[in-house]
């Protein structure tokens, strides 16, 4: 027989993937949101709600995982995704270059584009994830989904400074270049990563997916049998509240830099990039001081959760505090320390998800998956939204931009108590019932000192 289980080497490549998907992303909610609120001077509920098209869409991320999981296939699914995602981030450039003078017919085109990015990004995503579920060997699962989801961060920050670069001096011919030579570049690294590399999966892959000669079950009934297992169940409203808090200042940062301070493109999306690094060096530092070191402190999922939920919270003030400071406030260093407390939380919510993502009855990784991506994907959409709403009429009752989005990150610091506290009760409550339906469940965690 065929071996099934993927090592580091096919590991390192699906990462490359999600390096790639990443780089296309970030162009997205930092750079294309910036132009349109500065440049254009549109109303920052408008690329809120584009954002939050882009994340709306991928609700059907269940079922694109569900039809990986049938299929027995996951590769299609990444490279189509790549394929569409590339394509929806071309336009996303084109149309923000037409609303300049052609406001409408820009902003139908940019609709259509964030809905491929979506759709590209749901497609591609959920299928490496799944992929890795089903084909790495359960210890080692929350330590490649952490590797993976480390190079995704890394595309953010590697792209946007590279970006930023080339940006400057900014033009909308140059913003439509650097866009199209990401994407395409993006789409060419991901497939040649992925080539070939369920070669000696696929076969088992179809047999373990479905068992010899059992009947496929339907998407509802599959839906339906994980929505039921309790530990998904919890782990799902989980992702969603914490993601919530995650996602609300996504698309301010770089409004806030360009309208307060005054910073150019190039500028703020360097600036994105830095806090995308803060967000490598969180999730890269705890995986380390958890495996390496471990223990009861350094070692506890939970414990470095509530820390960097509540971290997220303290820097989210300072940044509301740097718009009545001056030029000589930390800037940088307040946005870089609110990534590290960001990557620090994130990472210990990848280690459960990988532990959890093979377990309960049947073989639903992808469905899984799929559902604590749209649990995430519609609480980014959802925080992306309510973010720029809030700033829109926060600026409109105070007539400050600085006063606008210091109260906006003040609020978002409050929020960001609320998955902490659900954090601690949910440790609790869900130990047993996380046991008894993934007992590989705490194998898998000590992979990364979990």
């Amino acid at each position: 027989m065929k071996n099934v289980s993927l090592g580091w080497p096919g590991i390192i490549r699906l990462g490359l993937v999600q390096t790639a998907l990443g780089g296309v992303v970030v162009l997205m909610t930092s750079t294309i949101n910036r132009v349109m609120v500065v440049e254009l001077a549109l109303p920052a509920i408008i690329p809120g709600l584009l954002v939050a098209l882009h994340y709306g869409i991928q609700i059907l991320r269940p079922a694109w995982g569900y039809g990986s999981d049938v299929g027995g296939r996951r590769t299609p699914w990444i490279i189509g995704g790549m394929a569409v995602l590339s394509l929806g981030g071309t336009g996303a450039a084109l149309a923000t270059a037409l609303a300049a003078t052609q406001l409408w017919t820009g902003l139908v085109l940019a609709a259509l584009s964030f809905f491929l990015v979506g759709v590209g990004a749901g497609s591609a995503g959920t299928s490496v994830l799944a992929m890795l579920a089903t084909s790495v060997v359960p210890s080692r699962r929350a330590a490649a989904a952490t590797t993976v989801w480390v190079m995704m961060i890394l595309g953010f920050a590697l792209t946007a400074p590279l970006a930023g670069h080339f940006l400057d001096p900014f033009s909308n011919l140059r913003l439509i270049e650097v866009t199209a030579s990401v994407s395409a570049i993006a789409f060419v690294a991901a497939t040649l990563a992925v080539l070939g590399i369920e070669k000696n999966l696929a076969a088992p892959a179809k047999k373990t997916a479905h068992g010899s000669g059992e009947q496929k079950p339907s998407f509802g009934t599959a839906f339906r049998q994980v929505w039921s297992e309790p530990a998904a169940k919890q782990f799902t409203i989980f992702i969603f509240v914490s993601m919530l808090s995650y996602s609300m200042q996504e698309l301010l940062i770089e409004p806030f830099a360009g309208l307060v301070f005054g910073m150019a493109p190039g500028t703020t999306t360097k600036l994105a990039g830095l806090q995308h690094s803060g967000v490598l060096t969180g999730m890269i530092g705890v995986a380390i001081a958890a495996s390496v070191i471990g223990g009861k402190v350094l070692g506890s999922l939970r414990l470095w959760t509530i820390g960097g939920c509540l971290a997220s919270a303290c820097s989210l003030i300072a940044i509301a505090a740097s718009g009545f400071a001056g030029p000589a406030y930390p800037l940088r260093a307040a946005i870089f320390a609110l990534g590290v407390s960001n990557g620090a939380f994130a990472v210990a919510a990848i280690g459960s998800m990988m532990a959890l993502a093979g377990s309960g009855s049947g073989s639903r990784e992808g469905t899984r998956i799929g559902l604590w991506g749209a649990a995430q994907a519609i609480a980014f959409g959802l925080g992306g939204f309510l973010g720029t709403l809030a700033v829109d009429i926060a600026r409109h009752i105070t007539g400050e931009p600085a006063l606008a989005y210091a109260l906006v990150f003040l609020g978002e610091a409050l929020l960001f108590i609320f998955p902490a506290v659900l954090a601690s009760r949910i440790s609790k409550r869900a130990k047993q019932p996380i046991t008894q339906h993934a007992e590989a469940a705490p194998q898998e965690s000590m992979a990364l000192g979990f």
